[in-house]
């Protein structure tokens, strides 16, 4: 479980997160603004005003797990949903930005394989 591979996947994911989650918040990374669909959703999260923050900071806390290596079966596990949503959401409404998205669903999904022996209890 701890192979250079694995190790180095789950430091890449990990920076990815602290660095996309913490820009929820902070705003350092300029990105594009989506339009149609997209942008009309994008737009509906927003406006409740605790979306993008609270999953800025799930994010990096995340990230930080993992980079830690302190609780990754259980950030992995976090991620998942939040992988999830992102690919679907650009398959679905923002098709130009599904590689990183699918790169990270990827990520995690090699990630909760090589953890796979943590998790058999809960389907005991």
């Amino acid at each position: 479980m701890n192979s250079q591979f694995t190790l180095l996947v789950r430091i890449v994911l990990g920076i990815m997160l602290v660095v996309f989650g913490s820009n929820k918040f902070l705003h350092f990374i300029p990105l594009p603004v989506p339009t149609g669909s997209a942008g009309d959703f994008m737009n509906s999260l927003g406006a409740t005003g605790y979306i993008f923050p609270f999953v800025g900071i799930l994010e990096v806390l995340i990230g930080g797990m993992l980079l830690m290596k302190k609780w990754v079966a259980f950030a992995l596990i976090l991620l998942a949903p939040i992988s999830i949503n992102i690919l679907l959401f650009h398959l679905f409404l923002d098709i130009p930005g599904v590689g990183i998205a699918l790169f990270v669903s990827i990520l995690n999904a090699i990630l909760i394989y090589k953890h796979w022996k943590q998790y058999i209890p809960l389907f005991r």
